[in-house]
């Protein structure tokens, strides 16, 4: 069965999840221009999602969703760097990361499928 919506899709459920787990996260934190920017990036993926697909253009489709991967990539860059700084406990860090991981390798395959 093919997609009829961007909502439907595994990639957009779970970039949404990732996005509100950093909000719920990084909410109180008073490093403005790095919150900011992390939250930027979570919000990024899966508007990426929902803009290329409705798009209605293949290409299109893939090229966002290479951009929506890029800012997965973005987060878990600075999920490291959160850590370092003593933003996150590591059991938090921990699951994010693992999101990030998940949702890089759905990116990955949708990518693959497009290719097609």
């Amino acid at each position: 069965m093919a997609i009829q919506k961007f909502e439907d899709m595994i990639a957009w459920q779970k970039a949404q999840d990732l996005a509100f787990d950093i909000y719920q996260g990084f909410g109180d934190c008073r490093d403005y221009g790095f919150r900011d920017q992390l939250l930027r990036a979570a919000v990024s993926v899966s508007n990426n999602l929902a803009e290329g697909f409705e798009r209605g253009s293949r290409i299109d489709f893939k090229r966002f969703v290479f951009i929506s991967k890029g800012s997965v990539s973005e987060i878990k860059s600075m999920l490291y760097l959160a850590q370092r700084l003593g933003y996150l406990h590591a059991d938090k860090s921990r699951k994010l990361m693992e999101q990030t991981d998940e949702i890089r390798r759905i990116l990955s395959g949708l990518i693959t499928s497009l290719a097609k």
